[in-house]
């Protein structure tokens, strides 16, 4: 178990063309929370985002070229992992999640009852809750994940999260790409961590558009669904061929 007092908390913000909103973000970050480090992994955005990052001196990384939410984030879990937090949070750079939350979010992990603790904005219904279409396909997804690995989390697709040591270890070394929230939660399950959701409020996105349009939602669910089942196959096989004695160490 982690010291509470001594855990070293790494917020990581993607942002992908966000020259209206990094900068609130940021903001409200550092001057609200400043006990919390954190870094901005620019995506390779194409608009001001890196001018801002930079006139502003802010920390941040920035990709040659857009890798995508999955490989951005990924970058923040490298980031943690080699510079030695023990908890790396996840923050949208859309202004979406109110940090004030972040506080909630890692307590179960400081108090060690959880190992991977999702922000669910639909554990008391208030804030932004996306729209019917969508909330319809994470009530699926969540269905599914709940059937192939026995895990309940109701806000599949929630951005908001934190992880200990070992998930920042993990996701360091591999993280899923495209739509990656579903499946990083299907991870952790098969990895037999401890998964909680707590409850937050989420704001509606001030500025610019949603990464996933409607005619993209079809691709999104046919995708995500074969990812998640590929996912629970292949941990399945490599348990298959593990000794007994030798399973999870």
């Amino acid at each position: 178990m982690m010291h509470r007092k001594n855990a070293r908390v790494l917020v990581m913000i993607a942002a992908y063309n966000e020259e209206e909103n990094i900068e609130f973000v940021v903001d409200d970050l550092i001057q609200h929370y400043p006990q919390y480090d954190y870094v901005v992994i620019n995506d390779g955005s194409t608009d001001h985002t890196e001018d801002i990052l930079k006139k502003r001196h802010y920390n941040f990384v920035s990709l040659p070229a857009n890798l995508g939410i999955g490989g951005a984030i990924q970058t923040g879990y490298l980031y943690a992992y080699r510079q030695g937090y023990d908890i790396a949070v996840q923050l949208d750079g859309d202004g979406q999640h109110d940090p004030k939350y972040i506080k909630n979010v890692i307590q179960p992990i400081l108090d060690d009852r959880a190992d991977y603790v999702v922000g669910s904005r639909f554990v008391t219904g208030e804030g932004f809750q996306s729209t019917g279409a969508r909330r319809t396909g994470i009530r699926f997804l969540s269905g599914l994940i709940n059937i192939l690995c026995s895990q309940k989390v109701r806000d599949v697709t929630s951005g908001f999260r934190a992880v200990r040591r070992q998930s920042i270890k993990a996701f360091a070394a591999h993280y899923p790409t495209d739509y990656p929230e579903p499946e990083a939660i299907m991870d952790a399950a098969m990895r037999r961590e401890r998964i909680m959701e707590v409850p937050v409020v989420m704001r509606e996105r001030q500025h610019g558009t949603s990464s996933i349009h409607l005619r993209q939602s079809f691709y999104y669910m046919i995708k995500v669904t074969l990812d998640i089942i590929v996912c629970r196959i292949s941990y399945g096989v490599r348990r298959a061929k593990r000794a007994p004695d030798e399973e999870y160490k």
